[in-house]
């Protein structure tokens, strides 16, 4: 049997901060289709940075990195949003939710901004709440949840479009660890059960003991 393409490939990929000192340079990577890692390291080496590269929010200086077998260096600034919107979930360390939104509206926003039809991407928003522990809380608005369930509303944002690449930057990093284990446990199922590969940056060894591997980024790579 063939095995399936990597769903992301990163190759002698380098990135440097403005003033000219690097971050890290010669970065490889080929990740498959159901695989979860965990990348760790020193503050300030660029953790969170490299996850703004891969999705296409900031651009390297060398190197190149292939999504679904897309060539992001070949994408104009429409074209990577496309394939965000279509293959990648992110859920970001300060959560990003949309204070003006619903919880149903800001969990289907992915599938909105896609041009999807609002009334089956808020129904299928409805669900994901349900499953993901917020049952009837469609119509509620952030500023009526915990950290923890603004957290889980991240999650299920990030995995609405059912994407085939899920970057999650420290989703335990707020939270208690009884509240963390169980978003981290929402966040792999998900995964898992999608057959999406995820990338997870954490300073955690509770969350990296998760992953099936952990990299430990260095200013020369992979330590």
């Amino acid at each position: 049997m063939t095995a399936a393409p990597p769903v992301l490939t990163l190759a002698g990929l380098a990135k440097a901060v403005p003033g000219g000192r690097r971050l890290f340079s010669g970065l490889d990577l080929a990740l498959a289709p159901g695989e979860i890692i965990a990348i760790t390291g020193e503050s300030g080496i660029g953790k969170s940075t490299l996850l703004n590269l891969i999705a296409g929010l900031d651009t390297a200086d060398a190197g190149r990195i292939t999504i679904a077998g897309q060539d992001l260096s070949g994408l104009d600034d429409d074209g990577r949003t496309r394939l965000r919107l279509r293959h990648i979930g992110f859920v970001f360390q300060a959560f990003h939710i949309l204070p003006h939104l619903t919880l149903a509206q800001n969990v289907a926003l992915p599938l909105v901004l896609d041009h999807g039809a609002a009334g089956e991407a808020l129904a299928r928003a409805t669900d994901l709440l349900a499953r993901i522990g917020l049952p009837g809380r469609a119509a509620d608005f952030p500023a009526q949840l915990s950290g923890g369930e603004l957290q889980r509303i991240a999650i299920a944002r990030a995995l609405i479009h059912r994407p085939a690449l899920i970057l999650a930057d420290e989703p335990t990093g707020n939270l208690d660890p009884d509240t963390a284990d169980r978003v981290l446990a929402l966040l792999l199922g998900e995964a898992r059960s999608s057959g999406a590969a995820a990338i997870i940056v954490t300073h955690s060894e509770r969350a990296a003991a998760v992953a099936d591997r952990v990299l430990v980024l260095g200013a020369n790579g992979w330590k």
